[in-house]
């Protein structure tokens, strides 16, 4: 009896199966149907954005290892940068100097985050954890105030502090993207759906409620922070997704690849609307931005340099020769007035 009804539950599952295909195939096709324009030919009649031409106006040096990740202050004046030397500097970019250098005891750390406040920063890398100081100007030692709030199974690829500044999600190798709370370092959600490596992530501009993951199983997913539940997967690339960045308005985003492409995905019609390449772009995207009015996106890549797109034409309007290695990371300031890179020379430099 045992027998025949292992053979039935085996036969319920083939059957579900089938049907699950089938209805996959069904919602392909119907996405094939209302894919009936291109956004570059909705675009046809708006003029091209004018050749960009941007200029270094400052290089902050201080690290000695390859700078990993960056990230700008709300008060628009100061930055924070992350290295495989363990350092974490805080610079004010204005004045081109350092504020604070914080070491960690141990390197690669490969992202950092301004609190919303401006007077909490988070890092975390290959130690498996997350780690907040505090900055206060008249703290003369945060270290001694250092704290792990997360832990991870595996490396912490990233962290960004929720709008509230209470909460911090973290994204890391252990194939999961984490919500933790910074006063009692406890675990409020955990959200699993990825199978390899969440390399990246992005909360919406718009509200806390949902945020973008980017993997090495390229795929691309939305969440509810709320329910810890994947609301949508997004496929087409080729290659590990090394960053996601949402729009102003959140109702869409774009993804860098190691495929050497940049997409447009756009949460309303649940599709890729929009490809970013050249057939002469043979180098990984490992980073990506989009100006404050969303007309233009800011990619790095491997080849050292920072093209702009522009976003509705998908055609590249600019290309900067901005360091001499990888790039890393690219942000854009807060206010839209500058755009600031890392890379692997150690340097970071803010264009505008």
């Amino acid at each position: 009896m045992a027998a025949v009804a292992a053979e039935d539950t085996e036969l319920d599952l083939d059957a579900l199966r089938k049907e699950a295909e089938t209805l996959r195939s069904r919602l392909e096709e119907e996405r094939r149907k209302s894919n009936d324009v291109q956004l570059r030919d909705v675009a046809s009649k708006l003029e091209l954005v004018p050749p960009l031409q941007m200029k270094v106006r400052r290089v902050l040096k201080g690290h000695q290892g390859k700078v990993l990740d960056m990230d700008w202050s709300t008060d628009k004046r100061r930055l924070v940068s992350s290295s495989q030397d363990g350092k974490v500097i805080v610079w004010d970019a204005f004045a081109n100097k350092q504020e604070r250098v914080l070491s960690m005891p141990t390197t690669w750390i490969m992202s950092c985050a301004f609190s919303p406040s401006g007077d909490i920063i988070a890092c975390g890398g290959l130690d498996n954890k997350c780690t907040v100081f505090p900055i206060d100007k008249d703290l003369e030692n945060p270290e001694r105030k250092r704290r792990t709030i997360a832990m991870h199974t595996s490396f912490m690829s990233c962290c960004r502090f929720v709008k509230s500044g209470y909460q911090i999600l973290t994204s890391s190798g252990d194939c999961t993207c984490a919500l933790w709370d910074v006063d009692s370092s406890q675990l409020m959600q955990s959200f699993h759906g990825h199978i390899s490596d969440v390399l990246c992530l992005d909360i919406s501009p718009v509200h806390c409620r949902t945020f973008l993951s980017g993997s090495s199983d390229k795929t691309a997913s939305l969440w509810d922070i709320r329910t810890g539940r994947c609301v949508h997967s997004f496929d087409g690339h080729d290659g590990d997704i090394n960053g996601v960045r949402f729009f102003p308005t959140g109702e869409s985003f774009v993804t860098a690849s190691d495929d050497g492409t940049c997409r447009l995905y756009d949460l309303r019609a649940d599709r890729e609307v929009a490809l970013y390449t050249k057939d002469c772009m043979i180098f990984a995207a490992t980073c990506v931005d989009i100006s404050k009015s969303g007309r233009l996106m800011f990619a790095g890549y491997n080849d050292y340099t920072v093209n702009v797109w522009d976003v509705l034409k998908c055609v590249r309007v600019g290309r900067i020769y901005a360091h001499d290695n990888k790039v890393t990371c690219l942000q854009r300031s807060p206010d839209g007035t500058a755009v600031c890179s890392g890379s692997w020379d150690t340097t970071l430099k803010l264009w505008a």
